[in-house]
C-alpha cells in the first residue's frame, strides 16, 4: 500500500510531468485511503501553507544574515528591503498554488482569492514606504543630529502608507467608504475646533524638534517671567523642564515656540561670571584689577571645580565711579550654569581674606543729611533733632 500511496504524493507534487489532472490523483488517493476528498484537500492545503511560512521564515532568517555581513553599504540597503517580504511571498504563493491545483469548495476559492488580493496591496504599498524608511535610517546613522527629524518623518510615511493601504484593500473587497468620507469630513472639523491647543501645541512640538533652538540638557530661561531650568524632555505636546530647586516645570510647546528663550548651553556651555567688587577712593585701581585676576588663577591652579584657566579671567573698572566706592566686576570663567554658585561664593571669600591681608578696604555705603536751618528748628521745637551744643567761650574775651 505505501508504494501506491507514495506514487500518488508523487503524483500531487509534480502535475505538470503527468496528463492525468490533480483532481483525479486525489480522488484516486481518498478512494486507496478511504477517507472523503476534502480531507485530503484540506491537508494538502494546509501542508502548503506551513512549507511556505517555514520557507519563508527561513528565506528572511537569510536575508538578516546578509544585512548584517554588508553593513554601511547598499547590499545592507537591498536585504532590509527584502527582509521582511518572503513570510508574504511565501504564503501568496502558497494561496495561489492551493486554488490552482485542488477542488476547494466556492466559499474557499472566494477567501482564498481575497487574501491574494490582500496580500498583493500589501507588498505594493510596503516597497515604497520601506524604501523611504531605508533612506531616513541611512541619514540618521550619517547624521544623528537629524534623528528628531527622522523619527516623526518615520511614523508619518509609515501611517501614510498603512492608511491609504487599507481604503485601497476596503475598496476591493466591496467596502463602500461614501458614507465614511462624509462623516470623517464633519467629524474632523469638530475634532479640529476641539483640538486646536493640542495641534498647536503638536506642530509646534515638530518645529522644536527640527529646527533644534533647545536640545535635552540644556539650561534654558524663558522670558519673560517665564521658569528656568535644564530641559529634561521635548515631547510631542509639551516639553520639561528641571529647575534648580529639583522642580519639573512642565511647557506647552506652543508657548516654547512663540517665547523668547535664552539658552546658557548654546553654543558652549561654558559661560562668563561676573562678581561685583567695591574698594575705597584713593586705592589704586591697577593694584586691584591685579589682585583680581591672581586670585582667580590661585583658584584655578588649585583645580577648584568649574573653575577654567583659558579663558583668563579679567577684572575691569566697571562700572567704574560710585556713590562711595570704586566699583570693578570680574570676570570669571566656569565650565557650566551649574557651577556658578560655589564658583562665586568661593571667589568672594577669598577676596575678602585677600584685601585684609593687603590693607585695602571696601567701606560700606554714608549718608550725611543737611537740614536748612528753618526745618532744623521745627525739628527742635517738636523734639526730633537734640538741641545745639553749647560752646564754653574763653575768660577774657
Amino acid at each position: 500500500m505505501f508504494p501506491l500511496i507514495l506514487a500518488n504524493a508523487r503524483t500531487l507534487l509534480t502535475p505538470l510531468e503527468r496528463p492525468e489532472p490533480v483532481q483525479g490523483s486525489v480522488e484516486r488517493l481518498a478512494h486507496l485511503l478511504h477517507i472523503q476528498p476534502a480531507v485530503i484537500d484540506i491537508a494538502a492545503v494546509g501542508t502548503t501553507l506551513v512549507a511556505a511560512i517555514l520557507l519563508g521564515f527561513g528565506l528572511r532568517h537569510l536575508c538578516r544574515h546578509y544585512a548584517r555581513r554588508l553593513t554601511q553599504t547598499w547590499g545592507e540597503f537591498f536585504f532590509l528591503l527584502l527582509e521582511p517580504l518572503p513570510i508574504p511571498l511565501s504564503i501568496l504563493a502558497a494561496v495561489y498554488a492551493a486554488l490552482e491545483w485542488f477542488s476547494l469548495p466556492r466559499r474557499w476559492d472566494r477567501v482564498g482569492s481575497e487574501v491574494i488580493l490582500v496580500l498583493v496591496i500589501v507588498v505594493l504599498f510596503y516597497v515604497p514606504a520601506k524604501v523611504i524608511t531605508l533612506f531616513l535610517h541611512r541619514a540618521r546613522n550619517k547624521q544623528p543630529a537629524l534623528e528628531r527629524v527622522t523619527q516623526p518623518a518615520t511614523f508619518f510615511v509609515r501611517v501614510f502608507f498603512s492608511l491609504v493601504a487599507v481604503i485601497v484593500i476596503l475598496q476591493n473587497l466591496g467596502v463602500h467608504l461614501t458614507a465614511l468620507w462624509t462623516t470623517l469630513g464633519v467629524g474632523s472639523v469638530a475634532v479640529a475646533l476641539a483640538l486646536q491647543d493640542t495641534l498647536g501645541n503638536f506642530f509646534a512640538g515638530l518645529y522644536l524638534l527640527a529646527d533644534r533652538p533647545i536640545n535635552p540638557g540644556d539650561y534654558i530661561r524663558v522670558e519673560p517671567s517665564g521658569p528656568e531650568g535644564f530641559v529634561v524632555q521635548i515631547g510631542w505636546r509639551s516639553t520639561l523642564l528641571r529647575s534648580n530647586q529639583n522642580n519639573m516645570a512642565v511647557l506647552p510647546n506652543s508657548t516654547l515656540a512663540k517665547a523668547v528663550v535664552t539658552n546658557f548651553s548654546f553654543p558652549e556651555e561654558r559661560l562668563v561670571v561676573p562678581v561685583q567688587v567695591g574698594v575705597a577712593y584713593r586705592t589704586d585701581p591697577r593694584r586691584v584689577e591685579k589682585l583680581l585676576t591672581e586670585i582667580v588663577r590661585e583658584l584655578a591652579e588649585e583645580g577648584f571645580d568649574g573653575v577654567l584657566k583659558y579663558p583668563e579671567p579679567a577684572a575691569l573698572l566697571n562700572p567704574g565711579f560710585g556713590a562711595s566706592t570704586l566699583d570693578f566686576t570680574l570676570n570669571v570663567q566656569v565650565r557650566r550654569l551649574a557651577d556658578q554658585g560655589k564658583v562665586q561664593s568661593e571667589l568672594r571669600k577669598r577676596i575678602l581674606e585677600r584685601f585684609d591681608r593687603e590693607g585695602i578696604t571696601m567701606p560700606f555705603p554714608t549718608q550725611a543729611l543737611v537740614l536748612d536751618p528753618v526745618t532744623l528748628a521745627l525739628s527742635r521745637r517738636e523734639g526730633l533733632a537734640p538741641p545745639p551744643e553749647k560752646r564754653e567761650t574763653p575768660s577774657g574775651v
